[in-house]
């Protein structure tokens, strides 16, 4: 059995067995070891079909390219924001891709990213995806520590997450809000 094959085998037997409790079963071996792997700051992509993801992985820190067989943009990042902390810390830690200067988004794209930041925003309050052009998000992508490739045909199905820190009470670290001054007579 072929690599490829025994992957998209194994994604599929374990979707049905559920061998983890708590751990959505979309989630490959694979996937699961990148995740735990990343550091504080490094990138994921989460890819389109049509994404040119096993060029790009070549240039990420890990060099995978892991594949998600049957599954969608919205149902990948249901599964790994599950798991993800999310920075916090940085400006912008989820972007999107969006059409190159000149360019406009067509409506399946729109359909899509509009479902992509429902659910990070679902597991990461107030984190928004914020659009990087095109050509701009494969040099980010470049720069990723791994790259997830999904079965979104949508076009500009594309998103990458920064990783951020569990805190001590198990939930996505934030940065303390600033503290209240006190009141002068």
């Amino acid at each position: 059995m072929s690599r490829a094959l025994f992957f998209i085998v194994a994604a599929c037997a374990t979707a049905q067995a559920g061998l983890l409790k708590g751990v959505d079963p979309i989630l490959t071996p694979e996937l699961l070891h990148v995740l735990r792997s990343m550091g504080h700051g490094d990138k994921l992509v989460i890819a389109d079909v049509n994404f040119p993801a096993a060029e790009v992985a070549t240039k990420t820190t890990s060099g995978k390219n892991i594949f998600l067989a049957g599954v969608d943009l919205p149902r990948a990042l249901e599964a790994i924001c599950s798991l993800l902390p999310i920075d916090y810390f940085v400006d912008a830690p989820a972007g999107h891709m969006a059409p190159q200067v000149g360019g406009t988004m067509p409506a399946a794209g729109e359909e899509v990213i509009a479902s992509a930041a429902e659910v990070v925003g679902r597991h990461a309050a107030g984190i928004t995806l914020q659009p990087i052009e095109r050509f701009e998000f494969y040099d980010v992508a470049r720069t990723a520590f791994a790259v997830v490739q999904t079965m979104e045909r949508r076009p500009y199905g594309n998103v990458v997450l920064t990783k951020g820190v569990v805190g001590p009470d198990g939930n996505d670290l934030k940065p303390e809000p600033p503290a209240q001054g006190k009141d002068e007579p």
